[in-house]
């Protein structure tokens, strides 16, 4: 009797888990769309020594307003200390030291004004910093931000990491009813492995419609109309920031623990349509 048990408890319990995978792969397979965009349309392989081209990237300098208004610590500069394109990379350096009245100094570069696209898909291959408030993220912005302000342009998060979490990157949208705290957004946790210590593919695929996450090619979100608590506000062209923040709301200020300086490893940046 008591072996009979079992064997019905095995069944009920490998019917429970064919019904688990059934569901699962529908959710997989049949709710999201991919478009496999391969029309390359713009890349940067860095692969000139020196200052990042100039006619893809500019600059933003100093502190921003509140912090960029995330309460970030760093002044962000234009020096090689902070900046440069060396051993075919971008580096991006976050320094302890006294600079213009901020503790940290770091680099923040944006293809405003120069590479603006509305859909496709963005991605970069990254090797991020560890330790207690390093805040590095790749991300696109509206390019009407002058003209109706944040986030009513809108703000798609490719990768943003807490330098603290080495196996966690989070991708969001910010829009209209839901920014900050409220923003649409979702983890993924890399298995057995660091964001640290090897580089990785950080990417989204955009159309009309939906934004779906990858990284490594691992498909592990997507948002659409439905997913967002306001009005869409992702059919317009958006330009790209590459940047490593020091402390600010997102990841805590550094503490006795974090080692200075700090580098954000950039192979490649790469769109296509």
């Amino acid at each position: 009797m008591r072996q009979k048990i079992k064997q019905n408890k095995k069944i009920q319990l490998s019917n429970v888990m064919l019904i688990a995978i059934f569901f699962l792969a529908l959710s997989c397979s049949e709710d999201q769309s991919i478009t496999k965009l391969d029309t390359l349309v713009l890349q940067d392989e860095f692969n000139i020594d020196g200052a990042p081209d100039s006619s893809i990237w500019t600059y933003d300098i100093g502190t921003g307003e509140n912090g960029w208004g995330n309460s970030e610590l760093q002044y962000y500069t234009d020096r090689s200390e902070n900046i440069v394109v060396e051993d075919g990379m971008l580096k991006i350096t976050a320094i302890q030291e006294s600079y213009q009245g901020s503790s940290y100094t770091s680099a923040r570069i944006k293809t405003e004004g120069l590479f603006e696209q509305a859909y496709g898909r963005f991605e970069a291959r990254m090797k991020l910093p560890y330790g207690q408030g390093m805040w590095p993220a790749f991300w696109l912005l509206g390019n009407n931000i002058n003209e109706v302000g944040w986030p009513q342009c809108g703000e798609i998060d490719i990768m943003e990491y807490r330098g603290q979490n080495p196996t966690d990157i989070a991708g969001s949208v910010h829009g209209p009813g839901y920014s900050s705290s409220t923003a649409i957004t979702k983890e993924f946790t890399i298995p057995n492995d660091r964001f640290d210590t090897d580089f990785h593919v950080f990417g989204v695929e955009w159309g009309p419609s939906y934004i779906n996450y990858y990284v490594d090619n691992i498909l592990y979100n997507q948002i659409t109309p439905d997913d967002v608590t306001g009005e869409w506000v992702f059919d317009h062209p958006f330009y790209m920031i590459i940047n490593l923040a020091v402390g600010g709301s997102f990841v805590g200020s550094p503490d006795a623990n974090t080692v200075f300086p700090q580098t954000m490893y950039i192979d490649y940046v790469r769109v296509y349509q």
